[in-house]
């Protein structure tokens, strides 16, 4: 599928990247990567501010964010985000797993210390440094330990999580390049 591999090299999508092992036995696996003419250190505040309620999540703002428009500048009041705080998503709350400026932003569903969920979501940004400015590569890690977990990962998470991601990343491109 596309999307499961939307601009990212192949390298890319071999490669470890911070928070795999935080979803080691993952059934879905997604590197989606883009480019952006901007240094890491312009784009990691984008990513960090990111969240609902929040700077939004820069994807379909009628889905992810109730219809709010997602932040078009960077918010100094959600610039403060460390190891272990809540990331609000809507209904569901991420938990900020790693966070190393201005290079890794990984989120997790919930709190990434327990190991008996049975809904396991990973979702890594990598700001790597190129020629152009900032690869900037993502990897979502799933499992869904529930009746017809599987069918749930092929069918409605992977495609739908792959088309928001790609939406995000060109939102995050445009703004962080202030083509927005």
């Amino acid at each position: 599928m596309a999307l499961k591999t939307w601009g990212a090299s192949r390298e890319e999508v071999n490669s470890v990247l911070p928070g795999d092992e935080l979803c080691a036995d993952a059934r879905l696996v997604a590197t989606r990567s883009i480019t952006i003419a901007a240094s890491p250190s312009e784009v990691f505040p984008w990513i960090r501010q990111m969240g609902f309620g929040r700077a939004g999540w820069y994807s379909y703002d009628w889905i992810d964010n109730l219809g709010r428009k997602s932040a078009r500048v960077i918010l100094p009041e959600w610039q403060n985000v460390d190891a272990g705080d809540a990331i609000p998503g809507g209904p569901i709350s991420f938990t900020a797993a790693v966070v190393k400026e201005p290079g890794v932003l990984v989120m997790t569903l919930g709190d990434p210390g327990r190991t008996a969920r049975r809904i396991q979501f990973v979702l890594a940004y990598v700001l790597r440094e190129c020629n152009e400015g900032t690869r900037l590569v993502t990897r979502v890690r799933a499992r869904v330990d529930l009746p017809f977990g599987r069918l749930i990962e092929r069918f409605l998470l992977g495609p739908g999580d792959g088309i928001m991601l790609r939406k995000q990343l060109l939102n995050l491109k445009a703004r962080a390049e202030g083509t927005n």
